[in-house]
């Protein structure tokens, strides 16, 4: 979902939002199409080196490396050229999603080395403090600040409508890149990574609140006297119940991080529901979003039906919302019955029923996003 889905869209849409924020071409354009060749077949070679067995053993950083280092050197490249295109601009002032754009790729590209040199360099407890750095730059200084990029190009453009608060989103910003860092360590409380560090990670998680709900507050905000057009606006229904499910999403991973709330979730699936309802919930949504608002204008043809893809938009959002309760509610019980001293494997097979309703969600999911892509083939 990150690397394949979101981020395959994300770099996409990134050639149509950057030249008209910039108000000139992308630079080095003619190299776009060598580089979606190249990313495409990385990630295909990916998968067929993971089924293999080629895993680097990292939640979020299970690439071989050959398939990072080919992800790392396309997102240099990338990087250029908006990084070349925004020096060119007409306008001075940056418009807010290209900031996040600019923080987004310079954080990635750094965190990609760590990706390169996690797995197989750093040794002992330390190698899950790093991870857990790692994991969370993936989530907090790529996935998140990209989203950003998108709905506050695409939510006001969608509505015709200007963002709410320029204030908030400077607030949003700034809160983001002063709390995400230092989260990752959540993920390993109860650890031999020392108390301190754990505390430190536990006290972030809470602060991003701050930048969530700030952002959030822009969206909202942006709706004022426009909520009677999401009805027949596919675009802006997928933006704003992407975030909903993003408020959804953040509070239940902040208040996860608290020690006395994470006892009984401990790995279990009831932190894969976060991940889920955050990931594929907000920014896979944001990004279909974003996918068709664009397709029509690039194509030139309109969407080939609003009823298809209509129908998409729920099984998609009945979907993840389903897939997320039902994950979260197996991993509380999950998690009772391991402080409750069951067998492990006993809990495993409790989980069974719940893995199979997770089944039935996620082909209601794929059966979504099967007619979104019918619905903007079949228009041009």
């Amino acid at each position: 979902m990150i690397w394949g889905a979101f981020s395959t869209l994300f770099i996409g849409l990134c050639h149509y939002i950057v030249p008209r924020l910039c108000g000139v071409r992308l630079a080095g354009a003619m190299w776009s199409r060598a580089l979606l060749l190249i990313w495409n077949a990385n990630l295909l070679l990916a998968v067929v080196l993971m089924a293999l067995g080629w895993n680097r053993g990292w939640e979020a950083g299970e690439l071989p490396l050959v398939n990072v280092l080919v992800l790392f050197l396309v997102l240099i490249a990338f990087t250029a050229q908006c990084l070349v295109t925004i020096g060119r601009r007409r306008e001075a002032p940056l418009y807010v999603s290209l900031w996040y754009l600019i923080a987004a790729l310079v954080w990635t590209d750094a965190n990609l080395v760590l990706l390169i040199l996690g797995p197989d360099h750093v040794p002992g407890i330390n190698n899950a403090a790093w991870h857990g750095l790692f994991l969370h730059y993936v989530v907090g200084l790529w996935i998140t600040p990209a989203g950003y990029v998108l709905i506050y190009y695409f939510l006001p453009a969608s509505l015709r409508n200007p963002i709410y608060s320029h204030k908030l989103s400077l607030i949003g910003f700034w809160s983001l890149a002063f709390f995400y860092p230092f989260v990752g360590l959540h993920h390993y409380l109860y650890s031999p990574i020392a108390d301190w560090a754990e505390t430190i990670a536990i006290v972030s998680s809470m602060m991003l609140i701050v930048p969530v709900w700030t952002v959030l507050q822009n969206f909202f905000g942006t709706m004022v006297g426009r909520w009677h057009e999401v009805g027949p606006n596919l675009p802006a229904k997928f933006l704003i119940t992407g975030a909903i499910l993003y408020l959804v999403g953040c509070t239940q991973g902040s208040l996860e991080a608290l020690r006395s709330l994470q006892e009984p979730t401990h790995f279990t699936d009831f932190v894969i529901a976060h991940s889920h309802i955050t990931v594929f919930g907000t920014f896979i949504l944001w990004a279909l979003a974003g996918a068709l608002y664009v397709w029509p204008r690039v194509s030139g043809a309109p969407l080939w039906s609003f009823r298809l893809g209509n129908w998409g938009f729920w099984l998609v959002t009945l979907g993840i919302a389903s897939m997320s309760l039902v994950l979260a509610a197996q991993g509380l019980q999950q998690g009772f019955m391991l402080m409750a001293g069951v067998a492990w494997i006993d809990s495993i097979n409790a989980m069974r029923p719940y893995w199979w309703l997770r089944t039935l969600t996620g082909l209601a999911m794929d059966v979504g996003v099967s007619l979104l892509v019918l619905t903007m083939v079949k228009g041009r």
